[in-house]
């Protein structure tokens, strides 16, 4: 799942692996309160069948445990197929550089000393989650600007994760203006690389098609300003 005026809590589930079940109690009832599902685990041994189960989008993991430590659990979670790309938020009673470097060799996101601040808590789970939703985004070659997300591969349009329904000139326009974010795109601009050209066609034809772009985007459509006199620029506020 991306900025923090997009970030949805409830589309993202937390697995919780720590052998104190207070503990355990005590996270998941932080991270309901935010929106977010959740698993708790308090038997390591168990974690990997449980985790490809669950499908987590991210795992807090308790780093000292009697059956199987979390720094051994983490290298088990990274070599998995189905588990490895699941960030790791290592929780540890142990504040010495050594213990986190030994951490994130293995693979770990990030870490939370015990004991914690609740809003510490909060803060950085939602900090790795919407990194991680970022990459993915940019690793699919999807385009973001504000609550907008352009996906070419798939020819759709997104508010808020929500599709809209576009027609190809206008996915092509708005395509356009997200890959020049800020920078100003003349009619004729677009006309060359919109319609590649074509003397028949006259450049109000571009302002009515932006016109019809602005409207099925909703408040969203208000990121595309009009600059007098020359055309259309994209601009984040």
């Amino acid at each position: 799942m991306s900025d923090s005026s997009t970030f949805d809590a409830k589309k993202h589930s937390i697995m919780i692996i720590d052998d104190e079940p207070d503990l355990c109690e005590l996270i998941e009832f932080q991270l309901q309160k935010e929106g977010y599902k959740t698993e708790t685990l308090t038997k390591p041994l168990e974690a990997i069948g449980k985790a490809r189960d669950f499908r987590p989008d991210l795992i807090i993991l308790d780093v000292m445990m009697p059956e199987l430590d979390g720094l051994r659990l983490c290298s088990m979670i990274k070599v998995d197929s189905e588990l490895k790309d699941v960030p790791i938020l290592f929780l540890t009673a142990r504040s010495d550089a050594d213990e986190r470097v030994k951490g994130f060799e293995r693979g770990a996101d990030d870490y939370l000393i015990k004991p914690f601040d609740n809003r510490e808590l909060v803060a950085r789970t939602k900090a790795i989650l919407a990194r991680t939703l970022k990459r993915k985004e940019v690793m699919s070659g999807k385009l973001k600007a504000g609550r907008i997300t352009l996906d070419p591969e798939s020819h759709q349009a997104f508010i808020n994760h929500e599709p809209v329904e576009l027609t190809h000139t206008e996915f092509r326009l708005l395509h356009i203006m997200m890959e020049r974010i800020g920078r100003v795109q003349s009619r004729e601009n677009l006309l060359v690389n919109v319609w590649n050209y074509d003397t028949e066609i006259e450049t109000r034809t571009v302002d009515n098609h932006m016109g019809r772009l602005r409207s099925k985007l909703g408040e969203a459509g208000n990121m595309i300003k009009t600059v007098r006199g020359v055309g259309y620029k994209l601009v984040i506020e």
